[in-house]
Order: C-alpha cells, then structure tokens, then sequence
C-alpha cells in the first residue's frame, strides 16, 4: 500500500517532501492545498502533483488522501494538525509541533483516540548518522557522558526580509522555535530528558528572540548548553564530551556529509556514516506506522518532552530564572 500524502501550504520546504516521496515507493504526493486556489494550481502544476485545492479545508476532505503533511508557520501546526486528525488523516508536522506541551498532549489523545498516527518532523532523527551516534554512546565509547554542547544559527534579516513569518510573535516565532528546538532535540537524543532549564534571549524589535542560549542539567550529572540564532554566522555543529573522549558532528542535522568525529587519547578517528535522504526515511517511517508494518520513530513521548523542554526554556527567559523541570510522565507512551 502507498500512502497518499496531501501538503497542507505552499512552503520551501515542501520541496525536501515531494523530492524525497519521488524517490520512494512507499509515499506518494497526491495533493497540495494553499488559500489561494490560483497558487495552489499553478504550484501544483510546477511540482508535478495531480490535485490542488484552494482551501486546506477542501484538501481534508478528499477521501483518497491518507495522511497530510503541514508545514505552515508554527503558531498553525496545532490548529491544523488538529482539524487533520478530526479529518480522518494521519499528520506528519513539521517541527516544532508546538511550544505548549499540553497543546501536544492534546494532538497526540486525540490521534489515539482516532486510532491515527502523529509524528513531529525532525527529520534528523531517522539518518544513520543519528543512528550510529546513538550506537557509539550505547556502546561507552566516550566514556561516562559529561556535557553536550549545540549550535544552530544564520543570518535570516537579510536573506528573507523582516516579513518573514519567523519575525512574527503571533504565529510562534523566533530562535528557538526555528533553529534551537533541533539543539533540543539532539541534547534530549543524546543524554535524555531535562530537569532543569537556565535561559537567556534577546528580543528583536518585532517581539520574537532573535539569540537565544541556555544552559541544561540532565539526568546522570550530565550537562548541556546551546545557543541559536537569527542575527549570528551560519554555524551548526554539536559535540558530546565524555570523561574519555568526545563526539564531533559538523553537520549534525542536514547530514549531508555524514561524517562522527571521534576524538580520543590526542587522536582524531573520522567514522563515516551510510549517505542517505532524512526526509525519505522520515516519510518511510510514518507510512510504516501508518500500515502497521513499524513501531513510529518519534512519537507522543518525544514530542510531549521537546515541548515540555522548549516551555520551560521561555518561562526561564522571561522571568530570569532557573527553571526545574518535573519527571516525564509521558514516557510509558508509545
């Protein structure tokens, strides 16, 4: 069975998604909705999709399509995913699902309610270069795992213009929502659930934090500290320091050029990972889910605790304190 996916916008990185279903037989793009019918034909047209539709609600309503795929601004993700499940339609949403944990625990009662998948998109999560991190710290290679430090950042006012909706407060802009939440999520990968949270931002002047760091505390006495931003250098890397060496990734979330360094006893081991398309695997994953075939990479657990993470981390911000975190009681969900 090939699942047939609809695309609820007309955005960027939807060409990562029709890209990656062409090179799989598992996942077909059926149809793309945007709120200007003229827009979503002509792009439709473009990308080769057979349907298009000039309202998301009527795109919903096409029984042939299986699961949807929504990568609208942020501060939409909840809403749509929500009138998705309500549709009938499994959700794969691009991240972040959401910077309120409760709004993601809600999603995730409503898609098990329905008996519907639900899957945030980082796509990183499903390279073998994630995969093959994962098996050298399970492995103790670096020893007892110390601290984890990630960055994410570029240039964003001149390359898109203020009116990017990333500029935009109402729609759940900003930093951290757009670039940090993958240093979250690699932190949470690599030394598990937060307990407490110390943040720092600065606010541009259209309300949305344009730098952001913060400090993290982690099971273990295990440390971790990132920083993002839209007003700093292109710069994207992670490092994960263990009391007998340290992981090197200088391309920790795009892969491109799947490569670990191992950094241990004054010597420099470079450990090559499999090539492969994030997105594709994404998409693989979701639709094995989807037919029962495979067990979902990133689920209700993940999502609830990266948006529980990303909550404490505004809160900290905001009233310039340390913030502790309780213990996940999402983890015996699937």
């Amino acid at each position: 069975m090939t699942v047939r996916l609809g695309i609820l916008s007309t955005a960027r990185i939807n060409d990562e998604i029709i890209g990656a279903a062409q090179g799989s037989d598992r996942v077909e793009v059926l149809a793309v909705a945007s709120r200007d019918a003229r827009r979503a034909e002509a792009y439709a047209r473009e990308k080769a999709i057979e349907r298009s539709y000039g309202s998301y609600e009527e795109l919903l309503g096409d029984p042939d399509v299986d699961a949807v795929y929504i990568s609208l601004p942020n501060g939409m993700h909840i809403p749509w995913t929500m009138h998705s499940l309500r549709a009938g339609k499994h959700v794969l949403c691009e991240k972040p699902l959401s910077r309120r944990a409760d709004d993601v625990v809600r999603a995730f009662e409503l898609a098990e309610s329905a008996g519907l998948v639900l899957s945030e998109g980082f796509m990183w999560r499903h390279h073998p270069q994630t995969r093959k991190v994962g098996e050298l710290l399970q492995q103790g290679t670096i020893g007892r795992l110390r601290v984890v430090r990630a960055s994410f950042s570029f240039e964003l006012t001149s390359r898109h213009g203020p009116g990017d909706t990333r500029f935009d407060p109402e729609l759940d802009g900003g930093a951290l929502m757009d670039v940090g939440c993958y240093c979250i999520s690699f932190i949470r990968f690599a030394a598990g659930e937060p307990e407490r949270v110390q943040a720092e931002q600065v606010v541009g002047e259209s309300g949305v934090d344009v730098v952001f760091t913060a400090t993290i505390r982690l099971p273990g006495e295990t440390l971790a500290h990132f920083d993002c931003g839209f007003i700093l250098p292109s710069r994207d890397e992670v490092e994960i320091v263990g009391e007998e060496g340290s992981l090197f990734l200088d391309d920790p979330w795009h892969c491109r050029v799947p490569v670990i360094e191992l950094r241990r006893d004054g010597e420099v081991d470079r450990i090559e990972a499999e090539r492969a398309n994030s997105y594709r695997l994404e998409l693989e994953n979701v639709a094995a889910a989807i037919r029962g075939e495979a067990p979902l990479l990133l689920g209700r657990a993940d999502a609830v605790g990266q948006a529980r993470t990303i909550e404490a981390l505004y809160r900290s911000a905001s009233e310039e304190t340390a913030v502790e975190i309780e213990p996940d009681r999402e983890r015996s969900h699937a």
